[in-house]
């Protein structure tokens, strides 16, 4: 009896942790083929005619359409530069330049479904070629439900929301990407 006890216990134990280490490679990855930069993080294998088991499981899971290596890199940032979840209920400002890049996007969406939350009849995103920026080739995106000075992107609903960010034909597809636009919690309502 004393044998099917501890049985049983190292059966559960093991369910638990391959389960458990399945769940976390799946969908978080820092420690197997993600790489994080500030709050943003990638998949370094994505688009590669070969990736890593733990890409491949990655991208049949989420389900995504993703860009040829040669084509560009997505970042996805689920947290601010604090590291505090990014809720539509606050005001936030994306600061900073992007790597260089033909052209780029950076979308709001919700983060199960990966739906546009920007309001409807107005922009869906901000891209390269439309947005104001400073004298250094600098910019401050603002993303919230409120009003924000020049570049503004209006978002709808409540919970919890993801940036994407998209890299088109750039340089900096094979990882050697050094930093990408700080995301600032300004306020909340």
């Amino acid at each position: 009896m004393r044998f099917l006890l501890h049985l049983g216990l190292m059966i559960g134990v093991a369910l638990t942790v391959g389960f458990g280490l399945s769940w976390y490679a799946l969908s978080d990855g820092r420690l197997i083929g993600a790489i994080e930069i500030g709050p943003w993080q990638t998949w370094r294998d994505v688009g590669v005619p070969r990736p890593d088991p733990y890409t491949r499981a990655y991208m049949a899971r989420t389900g995504g359409l993703e860009l040829g290596a040669s084509e560009g890199l997505q970042f996805v940032a689920r947290t601010d530069s604090d590291n505090q979840r990014l809720d539509r209920a606050c005001r936030y400002r994306i600061d900073g330049t992007t790597p260089a890049a033909r052209f780029w996007t950076l979308v709001a969406v919700a983060p199960l479904t990966g739906a546009p939350i920007a309001r409807p009849d107005g922009a869906l995103d901000f891209a390269s070629t439309r947005l104001s920026r400073a004298g250094d080739g600098s910019f401050a995106l603002y993303v919230s439900r409120t009003l924000a000075p020049q570049n503004w992107l209006e978002i709808t609903g409540e919970g919890s929301f993801e940036l994407v960010l998209t890299l088109y034909d750039t340089p900096s597809v094979g990882g050697g990407v050094a930093a990408l636009p700080a995301i600032i919690r300004e306020a909340c309502a």
